[in-house]
């Protein structure tokens, strides 16, 4: 058991995540470990054991932060919109995303192995954020997107989220993997997350929208 209040806890717990989400703008994830995650927070590393066991528990509640952050970008469009025609809500839908890198660097990485390494109580937590991810998408196309049936709306899901693992690697591509591909013959045409996002939204939603045959 954690003591402290409410507020002491959330605030520690906030602190650890803030320390790893800077470290993670100029390290890797195999290079940070809780000791670096020590240095940034003002108590005593051994603290941080009261609140996550491994680096990966640490990881996986910034993930849930980030899909907490797309949450309330999707609710606003759900929200804050009486009609969006397929095209307005392919380009909402990807402003969102071009706003949250993070999630999107985030979701390239070994999931398998982050969640692997965390206890179930914070397994569940994260599957709550993304939870919400998927219930919240499910509504845009309900309200925006009436004549979709469930299967569709289904379908739609199960193609766009596994979609997003791949954008931050197609949309961050550093010189020395472009120069890999020029000497290996492969042509490389820049697209931002936007661009890539909305491509792949719109496709989806007209290709539903298409009488059957």
């Amino acid at each position: 058991m954690i003591k402290g209040t409410p507020e002491l806890i959330a605030g520690r717990r906030e602190e650890i995540v803030n320390a790893c989400e800077k470290l993670y703008q100029t390290m890797s994830f195999k290079d940070i470990t809780l000791k670096e995650i020590g240095k940034e927070v003002p108590f005593s590393r051994p603290t941080i054991y009261n609140y996550f066991q491994t680096k990966e528990e640490i990881f996986l509640a910034l993930f849930a932060r980030e899909y907490d952050r797309w949450n309330e970008e999707l609710a606003a469009i759900l929200n804050e919109n009486g009609r969006l025609s397929p095209q307005r809500l392919a380009e909402a839908i990807a402003d969102s995303l071009a706003k949250r890198q993070q999630l999107l660097k985030l979701l390239s990485m070994n999931n398998y192995d982050m969640e692997a390494n965390s206890r179930p109580t914070m397994l569940t937590a994260f599957k709550k954020s993304y939870g919400a991810s998927l219930r919240l998408m499910e509504s845009l196309l309900q309200k925006f997107c009436p004549e979709m049936t469930a299967a569709e709306v289904q379908n739609f899901l199960y193609m766009f989220f596994p979609f997003m693992f791949g954008i931050y690697p197609y949309t961050a591509v550093t010189e020395k993997q472009k120069t890999a591909m020029q000497e290996a013959g492969i042509p490389y045409v820049y697209q931002s997350v936007y661009e890539i996002t909305y491509q792949c939204l719109i496709r989806l939603l007209e290709k539903s929208a298409e009488p059957d045959m």
